[in-house]
């Protein structure tokens, strides 16, 4: 079976070709005057009852109920059933072993029937001869003896009575998902215990748990799918490898990416994210923060914070030790000849010299890094915040203030959903523009980063314009009396908003993803134009000066 990596590795990820990274209207969209002009949109082409067209490109996955699971697993057991000409039971067994992969299945059954039967445990005939004459049996776990009909086997034949087969497979199902591939109780027999016996022996409580182990299965072992991620959803993902991108969204309003699992994050790759993420959680921060704001003390080595007074340190009990903060030498050498306690000679002489040169480096540096990580972790956090309080102001909007607008304008809800698109299109800006902090924090190019800082500047206050007015604009006409021309004239500038946003950002999440090749292509035309004139010009000062010689 192909591993996870292999389905990963093709996939193909959407190409940089595309239009120039401002088409679609976003020059309209930084209009600085204070009315801008949304005359693009034409008022008569409007049509509110239509919904935004949705942020992803292309749909590539399908999020799956439990019964949907239950339907799909019950197809792929009957294909198989059908092609191999073997029971349901043995073809559940087979697609268990082989995680779900009915090709694979095909595959290796086509080209050892045999060797595959063996290794599953789908056997042609008995391993021991089943008695002719009615013999009693004995048991192979309790050794007691029993008539034919109180005795149970699989297709090796090995005799159990009912009773020890009930606690044996009890035990399984308890005992966790491992029961799916259960074998015959006698050791070292490879006959796999099929669901027929599980249906016939386990108890109602057994049963549910054998059945959601059994559903699970479908989706944990099947390359193709994963559950969402989301506290308490029991959806699945099934994705279509190859096409658009790996960010999907759960019935249950989870979006995440199905790569990795997090929350999605486009622009940003997943190795990124696991970075970030690491980052944000590890003492890394932490041992920066006590290198920029602390020193060792002289004697224990604990680190001390000074934020006022003299320099004159003592070290917390039981060491007690008593030492200058500047130098870092003990406190008896000190006093008046020495600069006081604000002040330390010694310290300013030691370092002319030399002698404090690389633990100052260090401090700086820890300082200089502790401050560029808070910088854009800060704009990070403070996205996720904004993008939380974004969709708790979606669900009022919806659960009261469209209604709200419908009654003391006279327009149907349904004319109303430029609202909540906006609202849409807010959320999904908030969570682009939070990793873009990620994405510009691990960005080393000098070049690519002025212009990534531009591009990120200019999202953020195209999106403040579109939250505005979401958010504030729209409350005038809450509390208006009742119907007027001006809230048409709001519906158009919202919906301008909305869609030159989306735009904006569909754009920047491609410009970001395709490593922002534009800075690279303009960095090479221009080094090929500077050295085009530069040799222009260094042949026509050699020949002058060849010249000046002769």
């Amino acid at each position: 079976m192909d591993s996870e990596d292999d389905l990963l590795d093709s996939h193909d990820m959407e190409s940089g070709e595309e239009d120039g990274f401002y088409s679609g209207g976003t020059d309209d969209y930084y209009n600085e005057s204070d009315e801008p002009d949304y005359g693009f949109v034409e008022e008569d082409d409007v049509d509110d009852s239509i919904v935004i067209a949705s942020r992803r490109s292309q749909v590539n996955y399908a999020v799956l109920k439990e019964e949907d699971i239950r339907r799909h697993q019950k197809d792929d057991i009957g294909q198989v059933s059908m092609v191999l000409s073997i029971s349901e039971v043995e073809a559940s067994i087979l697609l268990l072993h082989y995680h779900w992969s009915v090709s694979k299945v095909h595959d290796e059954w086509f080209a050892d029937e045999k060797g595959v039967r063996n290794t599953v445990g789908i056997l042609d005939g008995p391993v021991i001869p089943t008695p002719d004459d009615g013999a009693e049996l004995t048991c192979g776990i309790c050794f007691d003896i029993f008539p034919p009909e109180e005795i149970l086997s699989v297709a090796c034949g090995h005799p159990f009575c009912s009773t020890c087969w009930t606690g044996y497979i009890s035990t399984t199902i308890n005992g966790g998902p491992g029961c799916l591939m259960l074998k015959c109780p006698e050791p070292s027999c490879p006959a796999a215990v099929g669901q027929d016996m599980f249906e016939n022996l386990a108890s109602k409580e057994d049963k549910e748990k054998y059945y959601r182990y059994f559903i699970r299965s479908y989706v944990e072992d099947n390359r193709k799918m994963k559950w969402c991620p989301a506290p308490g959803c029991e959806h699945a993902i099934d994705f279509a490898a190859g096409t658009g991108s790996y960010d999907v969204s759960c019935l249950c309003s989870h979006s995440f990416c199905w790569n990795c699992t997090e929350e999605a994050h486009r622009p940003v790759d997943c190795d990124t994210v696991a970075q970030w993420i690491r980052k944000n959680s590890a003492e890394s921060e932490n041992m920066n923060w006590i290198l920029a704001n602390s020193k060792p003390c002289p004697k224990c080595k604990r680190p001390i914070e000074k934020n006022h007074g003299c320099m004159h340190m003592t070290c917390t009990p039981p060491c007690k030790y008593e030492f200058c903060w500047l130098c870092l030498n003990a406190w008896t050498e000190h006093g008046e000849r020495t600069g006081g306690f604000y002040a330390c000679n010694k310290y300013e002489a030691g370092k002319q010299e030399g002698r404090y040169d690389e633990a100052e480096k260090r401090r700086e540096m820890a300082k200089n890094s502790l401050e560029r990580y808070t910088h854009y972790y800060e704009r990070w956090a403070s996205n996720q915040t904004s993008r939380q309080k974004a969709m708790g102001d979606l669900e009022i909007a919806r659960s009261e203030k469209i209604e709200k607008l419908s009654d003391i304008h006279g327009t149907p809800e349904s004319q109303l959903k430029f609202i909540t698109e906006a609202w849409l299109q807010i959320i999904e800006c908030r969570r682009v523009l939070k990793w873009t902090y990620a994405y510009g924090y691990y960005l080393p190019d000098h070049d690519k980063k002025q212009f990534f800082e531009y591009l990120q500047g200019e999202a953020e206050s195209g999106l403040e314009r579109l939250h505005k007015c979401v958010e504030k604009e729209l409350e005038v006409f809450l509390v208006a009396e009742g119907p007027s021309d001006d809230f048409n004239q709001f519906r158009t500038k919202l919906t301008g908003l909305t869609s030159i946003t989306k735009t904006y950002f569909e754009n920047l999440v491609k410009a970001l993803e395709n490593g922002l090749a534009d800075v690279d292509t303009q960095g090479a035309s221009s080094k090929s134009t500077n050295s085009k004139s530069s040799k222009t010009n260094g042949g026509g000062k050699g020949k002058g000066s060849s010249k000046g010689g002769n």
